[in-house]
């Protein structure tokens, strides 16, 4: 089972985006562990995780996130505004499967 960590500033409306991605995979009978935490958590998490993905409002900061996930090989992707910005459990999941190289279903 892959693990997600999904960032935003606070950790609050990334949450909202987790919960709804975890309501998509359940429907679609998937796995994942998916969760989500402000933005200064992340080292906390970084061993632990397959993938991390941030907040479009935070795009200014991938660079310096990923100085910090590069040591671990995980990849940061931002997720994209219309999909944040509806809190789309669907479609940010096959945004997900897709940057893991796994197949979409449901």
């Amino acid at each position: 089972m892959k693990t997600v960590l999904l960032v935003c500033g606070s950790g609050a409306s990334s949450g909202f985006m987790a919960a709804n991605v975890r309501r998509a995979a359940s429907s679609r009978k998937m796995e994942i562990n998916i969760f989500a935490r402000s933005d200064s958590e992340i080292v906390d998490y970084i061993e632990t995780i397959d993938i991390l993905l941030v907040g479009p409002h935070l795009a200014y900061m991938v660079d310096s996130i990923e100085e910090i996930t590069k040591k671990q090989g995980v990849p940061v992707y931002v997720i994209p505004q219309g999909i944040y910005g509806s809190l789309d459990g669907n479609k940010l999941l096959d945004f997900i499967l897709d940057k893991l190289g796994g197949t979409k279903n449901g």
